[in-house]
């Protein structure tokens, strides 16, 4: 009878479907949901027999479009692939969802692979710090693990500064088709104990450039931000071809159906995307590229491109499509969920779907559902209770702000990421008066190809009966001469017919620059421009907000919804942020600002 009381107080207090049903790109790397196997088991089957001919090399690369309505559990299907490669190490694994560039196609997909690889991988260490292993095995002919292997690179640093200048030259010695070998070093330093060298030489690799004094510390060059865009697709190429000489690679493209339309050519996100999965197929030694996407975005897209024959000969060796469920299927998701819980609870069930009705569920099953409906269908008819009513929103809120909490290190030097969640921010606070300011329209800079992308974006308002236009320009996660070339244009007013310039930035800016020059011209009288601090804390929830608008269509939200919410919880009309932009410029260099190198 006891078993019997806890299992009923435990329905009453706790509904495991009660939860944001939507596997998002954040959700992949995590365990997440509980994983059927049995659902699109075809699919999965077809992907790990796909990698396991790369593997013994019967093919060296194969291509797979997985095409699936919305709910249909594309997602549950990427993380399950994730999952077992993680398991059993036959392969590494890249996942990219995010392009906020479509201009910057190939620098995009360079930071989603040195981000990806800096996930964990089947030694309990990130994939960069596998492949480095792997590289300095062949190199030296050892057989350290991951583990061990940055234990002995800590040990010979310590008594060898030298230690990567002598591994790279002895790598090269062996690898000649390495055109850049700071590659290499900088791989090599992921195995670094120290986070901070570990993580300046990621995002290196990544295509961000370095404070001179970091890039000097570890060897590598700093290249111009053109010149980074230009060398990008050569550095992912040369990146997958190391990995290639070790374990094959899986390349993930998911979320094609971006809300970024058209790039400056006229292409889609998913045309884009799909035309880079072209490229990388014609130049990676071995691998498996697996696109997902609606049906209709292969027909009206995909399909419409000029080179479409020549694009699905390689992203579509196999096309894979992703079927609704059966009453089967629902007996066993339902049941893998209430497993789950109930062994988390300490209690347990009559039977496999308690408290359902399995009959109840095998004719839910005739209506061939997706899995959404069906966890939704479970979620309302858990109890009938009256529960406390929250805002729909709210629960897709609070799994994004807690998915940021993890990322926030990447977020944060995102600078195009920050930039066009601020101008969105700012953009649904049109009509409003904060700040002694009414913000009258969010524009674009109108400027030369040369001026473009330093100032992103311009807020337009009246001020005590005088119009003001505030030049807003985020220069995060950049140094040297990106940053002095922004702080440039920024005091331009004339130019960009503005009246006042405002940074957005965490980091220091070095006396004795030509940058620090140009911030003391913004800050002055004559100018009136400011520095706004970017703090983790403030930048977050509007993160947030801007992650549930853009995956809206996977939480079943509107837009109205989500401002609703947005306006109930103050989540930007009462952000620090949004009001120290608009508030009156202080003139100072913020106490806070951090140095460029912690």
């Amino acid at each position: 009878m006891s078993n019997d009381n806890g299992l009923i107080n435990t329905i009453k207090s706790h509904n495991p479907f009660d939860r944001p049903l939507v596997v998002r790109s954040q959700d992949i790397w995590v365990t997440g949901f509980p994983d059927v196997s049995s659902l699109n088991a075809h699919a999965s089957d077809a992907v790990f027999d796909a990698i396991e001919r790369v593997r013994t090399k019967q093919q060296p690369v194969i291509g797979i479009t997985i095409k699936a309505e919305r709910g249909l559990g594309k997602s549950h299907l990427i993380s399950r692939i994730r999952r077992r490669l993680q398991a059993d190490g036959s392969a590494l694994f890249v996942y990219t969802s995010e392009i906020n560039d479509l201009n910057r196609i190939k620098g995009e997909f360079l930071r989603n692979l040195a981000n990806s690889l800096k996930q964990i991988g089947s030694q309990g260490m990130s994939q960069w710090r596998e492949l480095a292993t792997a590289i300095f095995n062949e190199a030296y002919n050892k057989a350290f693990t991951s583990d061990e292997m940055v234990r002995h690179f800590s040990e010979v640093l310590r008594v060898n500064s030298k230690v990567v200048e002598h591994w790279t030259d002895r790598v090269l010695g062996i690898k000649h088709d390495i055109e850049n070998p700071d590659i290499i070093a900088a791989i090599l330093w992921t195995l670094s104990s120290n986070p901070s060298e570990e993580r300046y030489a990621i995002n290196w690799l990544a295509g961000q450039e370095l404070p001179q004094s970091r890039a000097d510390a570890l060897g590598l060059a700093n290249s111009s931000a053109q010149d980074r865009e230009a060398q990008a697709f050569s550095t992912v190429r040369q990146i997958l071809d190391l990995i290639s000489d070790y374990k094959p690679i899986v390349i993930c493209f998911d979320e094609l159906e971006s809300i970024l339309m058209c790039n400056d050519a006229g292409f889609t996100a998913s045309q884009v995307t799909a035309l880079l999965a072209k490229d990388l197929y014609d130049k990676i030694k071995r691998g498996v590229f697996i696109t997902a996407m609606f049906p209709q975005t292969w027909t009206d897209q995909i399909r419409a491109l000029k080179e479409a024959e020549s694009v699905t000969d390689r992203i579509a060796q196999k096309t894979i499509e992703l079927t609704y469920l059966k009453s089967e299927d629902v007996i066993a998701l339902v049941s893998q969920w209430l497993r789950d819980f109930y062994d988390q609870q300490g209690v347990t069930s009559p039977n496999s779907v308690y408290p359902f009705d399995e009959g109840k569920l095998k004719e839910l099953g005739k209506e061939r559902p997706m899995v959404r409906k069906v966890l939704q269908w479970c979620k309302e008819n858990w109890t009938t209770e009256l529960t406390p009513s929250i805002h729909p929103v709210e629960s897709a809120y609070k799994k994004e702000l807690a998915a940021i909490e993890s990322r926030i290190q990447d977020d944060i030097e995102d600078r195009t990421k920050l930039a066009n969640a601020l101008r969105f921010s700012f953009s649904t606070l049109v009509g409003q008066i904060l700040e002694n300011v009414q913000i009258t329209e969010i524009a674009d800079i109108k400027s030369r190809s040369v001026d473009q992308g330093y100032i992103n974006f311009k807020i337009v308002g009246q001020e005590n009966g005088n119009v003001v236009k505030i030049g807003v320009a985020v220069l995060q996660g950049v140094s040297g001469r990106f940053l002095q070339a922004g702080l440039k244009r920024l005091i331009e007013y004339k130019e960009f017919d503005l009246t006042r310039g405002c940074l957005i930035r965490s980091k220091k800016i070095s006396s004795g620059t030509k940058a620090k020059q140009y911030l003391d011209i913004l800050l002055s009288d004559n100018l009136g421009g400011e520095w706004v601090l970017l703090k983790s804390e403030e930048i977050k929830p509007i993160l947030a907000i801007i992650y549930v608008m853009k995956a809206r269509n996977d939480y079943e939200l509107t837009e109205a919804q989500i401002n609703d919410f947005t306006q109930q919880n103050r989540i930007l009309i009462d952000n620090n942020l949004i009001h120290e932009i608009l508030s009156n410029p202080s003139g100072q260099i913020p106490e806070d600002a951090v140095d460029e190198d912690i």
